[in-house]
């Protein structure tokens, strides 16, 4: 389900985080997806459980995902705000985060923003 590369330079928890984040945005995880079990999960990737714990844990409090005890990790419903300017503000927000990571991982693996450009325009091609 997720991808973990070892020889990249960001660590194995934020790929994860990415991962997971991907994952919903692209809609292959919808809002009441159930995830695998931190254990199985680790198991799958080959990662420290206590790694895979770590990303559970801060994208619930992100309000990306819910846990119920005993019962397991789900994709949170995504709340409305009541008002157009505050969904605009938010939008914004996680636009501005989500590119300020992008740009980030693509300079710590030496590319540049042109070449992320051209890749995103290419996939926005591809996907129409």
């Amino acid at each position: 389900m997720f991808v973990i590369e070892r020889d990249e330079p960001i660590p194995i928890h934020a790929q994860l985080d990415r991962a997971i984040r991907a994952a919903i945005v692209a809609g292959h995880l919808a809002a009441g997806d159930r995830l695998p079990t931190v254990r199985q999960l680790a198991i799958d990737l080959r990662v420290n459980a206590n790694t895979v714990a770590k990303v559970y844990s801060e994208l619930e409090r992100a309000g990306v995902l819910t846990t119920q005890r005993g019962v397991g990790t789900f994709v949170r419903e995504q709340v409305e705000p009541d008002d157009r300017n505050s969904r605009a503000r938010g939008r914004e927000q996680l636009l501005r985060r989500v590119t300020d990571r992008l740009l980030a991982d693509a300079h710590a693996a030496g590319l540049t923003i042109d070449e992320v450009i051209e890749r995103l325009e290419s996939r926005r091609a591809t996907a129409r």
